[in-house]
């Protein structure tokens, strides 16, 4: 049986992916087992699929003056010899990462073992883990064709892996769980895995009128839900969902969400029309924008930026992308960008060794 070390954490975006191609490698025999950090959102989410996890010390990557950039490469180095004894220890075939913080520390040590290293990239320019992990990597499997330029010959376009319970979603399930309607068209808001205030914030704000049109969903994040609306008729909210994602997407109509890669390619994949709102380049190193001016480019999004997010142009954009719906539908019906699981599979047999 050959053996696969999975990594990457820090956000569900570097997560969900290595999701996505599990079930895959259990029916071609890989056993598979993780590497995360201590306390990320990694642990809760692998240890919940019952996969071996190895926790490791990390620490985070800034761009920024802090001064616990001053103790973090302590963390580091501390990460990369406990994943040294680990892959000594598991002798996997071959690591792939998702990247993210902990995930530079784990390729490090497969490079100084000679153990094969795949790695994916979900944004149009590479996050600061993978440009550090790419001396390390054999190759870079990226999502967006103009990433190929910035990775220095590494390289190999394969798109986003979507995991493959999300196209087997129940819309009536997910009206029951929020007791709603066939009446009115469902909406769904998403503000990625930790939530976003600002977003929440112009929803309550305008839910008065939105609410004249649809029946809401509401992700809200951890320790976001409103109390206020807890019982209000055709409005539903949740801190975060795991396995009633996929019936949530099936019951949405239209979709209100964050930029973050893997959503938007998962929008992409199952025809929902959809609004952006990628994080400001005030508060995000601008890979969300990119993805969302790139999206909107092909006629797959609307796109709106969170500096000019107000109940206004919330509902304004909402009209636009309602009545222009079919033509989202189709641009996105075809896109050449397909799933990419298949083609992550043929790699990973490839190079495990």
């Amino acid at each position: 049986m050959k053996k696969i070390m999975m990594t990457g954490g820090g956000t569900a975006g570097h997560v969900v992916p290595n999701l996505a191609i599990m079930p895959y490698l259990n029916k071609l025999g890989y056993e598979i087992k993780y590497i995360g950090s201590q306390n990320g959102i990694e642990r809760e989410i692998i240890e919940g699929k019952k996969i071996p996890y190895f926790a490791i010390s990390s620490g985070k990557l800034r761009r920024y003056f802090d001064w616990k950039n001053f103790t973090d490469p302590f963390r580091v180095g501390a990460g990369y010899f406990q994943a040294l004894g680990i892959l000594r220890r598991e002798k996997p075939h071959l690591v792939f990462s998702k990247g993210g913080f902990v995930s530079v520390p784990v390729v490090a040590a497969a490079k100084t073992l000679k153990i094969p290293v795949l790695a994916h990239e979900s944004d149009l320019t590479p996050g600061l883990a993978n440009k550090l992990a790419l001396r390390f990597v054999d190759h870079l499997l990226v999502t967006f064709p103009d990433t190929l330029s910035k990775v220095s010959g590494k390289g190999i376009l394969v798109g986003s892996p979507i995991r493959e319970e999300l196209f087997q979603g129940n819309r009536k399930k997910a009206l029951d769980l929020c007791g709603f309607t066939e009446d009115k068209p469902v909406l769904l808001f998403m503000g990625g895995s930790i939530g976003s205030m600002k977003i929440n914030e112009t929803v309550w704000s305008a839910l008065d009128q939105l609410l004249e049109d649809y029946q809401i969903i509401h992700l809200c994040g951890k320790d976001n839900m409103n109390p206020q609306y807890q019982d209000l008729k055709g409005y539903r909210q949740f801190e975060y969902v795991g396995e009633e994602m996929k019936d949530l997407l099936s019951a949405a109509d239209f979709i209100v969400a964050r930029a973050g890669s893997n959503s938007i390619f998962e929008f992409l994949a199952l025809r929902k029309p959809h609004l952006l709102i990628p994080l400001s380049a005030a508060s995000s190193r601008g890979d969300q924008i990119e993805n969302a001016e790139s999206f909107e480019k092909e006629g797959y999004s609307m796109v709106l930026k969170e500096e000019s997010l107000t109940k206004d142009t919330l509902l304004m954009n909402l009209k636009s992308l309602s009545e222009n719906q079919k033509s989202f539908v189709d641009a996105m019906s075809s896109s050449s960008l397909g799933n990419a699981t298949g083609k992550i599979l043929e790699l990973i047999e490839k190079y495990a060794k």
